[in-house]
C-alpha cells in the first residue's frame, strides 16, 4: 500500500459550484422496523456517483457537512446518516452499552441498507457507482456495506477497525480500493488501519498518517488537507469505476501476507501457541515486524475467555505482552485470564505489572489509563483478601 505523510493537494472545486448545486436537505428514512432515521442529502448539480457517509459513535452526521458540500460541488451526490439512537434519528437513547452493541449487530445493517437504497433512488445517482466513508465505528459499517452491496466500488476509512467477516471480505475482494487515515496521537488507530489494509491486496490502497490530528472526522479541523485528499480519492477511484466488480481471480490466490498468515494461525483452535512461535520467529528476523495491533489481539483474547477457554486466552494475552511490553493494559488483561484459570498468584503478579507500567508509561488517554488502574487495583484488592 502507499503510505502518505505530508502531501500538497489541490483545492477542489467548491466555492464556484456551491451556488449552482441544490441546497442540502434533511430527509427521513424508514428503517425496516419502522424507526425513523434522519439524514442530510447533498445533491450534485449533474448526474454522477453517490456516496454514503457514516459517522463515528461520539458524533453525528453533521460532522460530515463540509466534506459533503465539497463532494456535491464536485459532482457526487451524498447522503450523511444519523445512526438510530444518535443525532436526530429515533431508536434511542440506549439503556446500556450492551443494548447498544445488540442494536449495532441486529438493527444497524438494515438501517444502513435503508439509507443505501434511499441514495440509489435519488435522481441522477449512478446506481452502479457508490462510495462509502466511515469514521471510527463507521469503518466496520462501511466495509460491511461493501460486503453486502457490490455497487460500492471504493471506501474511505478513518480511525477504526473491522471484524472477522470484514477482513475475510477484503481478502476475497482485492478489486476494492481503500483510502485510510488516522493520527499517531489516537491510540493504535494507525496500527489498526495498517492491519486492516494487510488483508487487502489492492495496489491502489493508501494510508495517510498524521501526528496530532485526533480521531475520525475530528481530524478535518486540524488537517485541512484531508478533505481535499478524500475528494481526490473518490474522483480517482469512483468516477469511472467499472460498473460491475471484476470476476474473481482464476487460479491461485495471492500469497498470504505475514499478517494474514499470523491471523490464520491465531484463529485456529488452539492456535495461539503456534501464532506466538510465528511471531517470535518473524521478530527474530526483523525486529520492526508488524503483525497485529494490540487492541485486536486483546479483543480476541477476551473472546476466548468468553468462550470458556482460559488457557488459550492466556496464550493470546502473552502474545500482546511479547509485542507491547510497555502497555499497562496487556498485563491487566493477562491477569484477568489467570484469574479465570484459577492462577491467582500469577494474576497478582501481572496486576502489579500493570500498575508499574502505568507509572512508567502512562497512556495519553487519561480516561483509559484510569480504567486500567481501577481494574488492576480492584483485582489486587480481591485477590489479597484472606
Amino acid at each position: 500500500m502507499k503510505l502518505l505523510r505530508f502531501l500538497a493537494v489541490p483545492i477542489f472545486l467548491a466555492a464556484g459550484l456551491v451556488a449552482a448545486q441544490t441546497a442540502p436537505r434533511d430527509v427521513a428514512i424508514n428503517a425496516p422496523d419502522g424507526t425513523t432515521l434522519k439524514g442530510t442529502y447533498f445533491a450534485a448539480a449533474k448526474p454522477g456517483p453517490g456516496i454514503l457517509l457514516l459517522h463515528q459513535c461520539n458524533r453525528d452526521r453533521k460532522t460530515w457537512n463540509n466534506l459533503a458540500t465539497i463532494l456535491a460541488a464536485n459532482g457526487f451526490s451524498v447522503l450523511a446518516l444519523d445512526y438510530r439512537g444518535y443525532g436526530e434519528s429515533g431508536g434511542g437513547p440506549y439503556e446500556s452499552p450492551q443494548a447498544r452493541q445488540q442494536s449495532i449487530a441486529e438493527d444497524w445493517p438494515g438501517d444502513i441498507d435503508a439509507a443505501f437504497n434511499f441514495l440509489l433512488q435519488q435522481p441522477g445517482v449512478d446506481r452502479n457507482r457508490i462510495g462509502a466513508a466511515g469514521a471510527s465505528c463507521g469503518v466496520n459499517q462501511s466495509i460491511q456495506l461493501a460486503r453486502r452491496h457490490p455497487e460500492v466500488k471504493t471506501i474511505v476509512l478513518l480511525s477504526g477497525t473491522t471484524d472477522q467477516a470484514g477482513r475475510d471480505y477484503l481478502r476475497r475482494n482485492d478489486w476494492l480500493p481503500i483510502f485510510a487515515s488516522a493520527s499517531v496521537d489516537d491510540g493504535d488507530a494507525i496500527q489498526l488501519l495498517r492491519w486492516i489494509l494487510s488483508f487487502s491486496h489492492n495496489s491502489k490502497n493508501q494510508l495517510v498518517q498524521y501526528k496530532t490530528a485526533g480521531h475520525g472526522t475530528d481530524m478535518f479541523k486540524v488537517e485541512s488537507g484531508l478533505e481535499p485528499l478524500i475528494v481526490a480519492w473518490f474522483e480517482r477511484t469512483l468516477r469511472n469505476a467499472p460498473a460491475s466488480p471484476p470476476a474473481q481471480r482464476a487460479g491461485k490466490a495471492p500469497k498470504p501476507t505475514p499478517v494474514e498468515h499470523f491471523w490464520d494461525l491465531l484463529s485456529q483452535p488452539g492456535g495461539a501457541a503456534r501464532a506466538r512461535e510465528f511471531y517470535a520467529d518473524a521478530k527474530g528476523r526483523d525486529p520492526s515486524v508488524f503483525l497485529f495491533p494490540e487492541s485486536a489481539v486483546n479483543q480476541f483474547g477476551y473472546e476466548r475467555l468468553q468462550a470458556g477457554d482460559a488457557e488459550e486466552a492466556i496464550q493470546v494475552f502473552l502474545l500482546n505482552v511479547d509485542a507491547y511490553p510497555e502497555s499497562a493494559n496487556v498485563y491487566d488483561s493477562l491477569a484477568d485470564a489467570y484469574i479465570a484459570a484459577g492462577k491467582n498468584q500469577l494474576a497478582i503478579q501481572y496486576s502489579e505489572r500493570a500498575l508499574a507500567a502505568l507509572t512508567r508509561n502512562p497512556p495519553a488517554d487519561k480516561q483509559f489509563a484510569e480504567a486500567v488502574r481501577q481494574s488492576a487495583e480492584e483485582k489486587l484488592r480481591k485477590l489479597r483478601q484472606p
